[in-house]
């Protein structure tokens, strides 16, 4: 299913279903030209997200040897598809950082490390053990080394004589990037800024602190001038900079909502820190929360306290393999 979004240039949103998660699916834009077409990002290494982009790419009758695609960030849901959609001739733009990330074989940047991380935030062994089955972020992605050109901030790609700005707005992912129209004050957010659900922030590898780094980015991307707002989920139901506000707001409440609790739970490991905290999950506790829902939120966590340690308002200690959080 596609839909008509904007007139000069042409844009269109295909809705590409993201089968059994609380997203549901993912906004494809795809910007038509006479001379050359642009993809935003693809949806899962999945059959459902391939038939339906496809599909969608046929119906609007786009000729891949006449497009190119951008990727907003490295995530599974965005990225999963591109070698696949594309050719091996096509161009496929990502931000160097992403990429790099993507691909950096190092051990300490494989899953296997990034699941013994979330153990040592006190994460169970067996629901670790679990996702490592079946956790998509991990089972749909792309294989590695697709090949792309990698973009730094404020490089430019024209597409049909529309000049594109490419914006990095680290946070979400180290990465991320937006991208910006001006002539029309067109904004393609990615994961950047939601509108009805907040984007999830959590702990990167190389990374000092992720929530520092999007609170920056929030604050920088309000200086354009975006008179439309094109978000990767969802819809664009409030006004841009007043939705940067509540998101700003959301993490300040956070903030001051994870310093109550380590204050008054000495010596709590992060699992059991997203334990207390309140989560937008209609009449379920801590408990009854499915385990893939606990690792974006225990992974949430530990970023707003490695954002409270780098302001030297808690410590962590090494106790027993796990990190335990106090307060100064």
């Amino acid at each position: 299913m596609y839909e008509k979004v904007y007139s000069n240039p042409d844009i269109y949103n295909i809705y590409v279903p993201l089968p059994n998660n609380p997203l549901k699916n993912i906004n494809c834009y795809v910007i038509k030209t006479p001379d050359k077409n642009l993809i935003i990002d693809t949806g899962f290494n999945l059959k459902e997200c391939y038939d339906a982009l496809s599909n969608g790419l046929k119906e609007l009758d786009v000729d891949i040897s006449k497009s190119e695609m951008f990727l907003t960030h490295l995530h599974s849901d965005h990225i999963g598809l591109a070698p696949f959609i594309m050719n091996s001739s096509s161009v496929i733009y990502i931000s160097k950082i992403d990429y790099d990330h993507l691909n950096n074989e190092t051990p300490e940047y494989s899953w296997n490390a990034l699941y013994r991380k979330f153990m040592s935030e006190g994460f169970p062994k067996e629901a670790i053990e679990n996702l490592h089955k079946s956790n998509p972020a991990e089972a749909y992605a792309p294989e590695k080394g697709f090949k792309a050109v990698t973009l730094n901030n404020g490089d430019k790609i024209t597409i049909g004589g529309y000049e594109f700005t490419c914006i990095l707005t680290p946070g979400h992912t180290p990465g991320h990037m937006c991208l910006y129209l001006e002539s029309e004050k067109l904004m393609f957010l990615g994961d950047h800024v939601l509108f009805d659900i907040t984007p999830n922030i959590t702990f990167w590898t190389g990374v000092r602190d992720s929530l520092k780094d999007y609170i920056q980015s929030l604050n920088e991307i309000k200086s354009y001038d975006v008179k439309t707002a094109f978000p990767s989920h969802r819809t664009s139901s409030k006004d841009f900079y007043v939705r940067i506000d509540e998101i700003l707001l959301h993490h300040n409440q956070r903030l001051d909502e994870c310093l109550n609790i380590v204050k008054n739970n000495p010596g709590l490991h992060a699992y059991d820190i997203a334990g207390f905290m309140k989560w937008s999950m209609r009449g379920r506790n801590w408990q009854e929360f499915p385990m893939h829902q606990k690792w974006f939120a225990v992974g949430e966590c530990i970023a707003h306290l490695d954002y409270l340690r780098c302001a030297n308002k808690i410590y962590r200690r090494f106790e027993n393999g796990i990190y335990c959080y106090y307060a100064f």
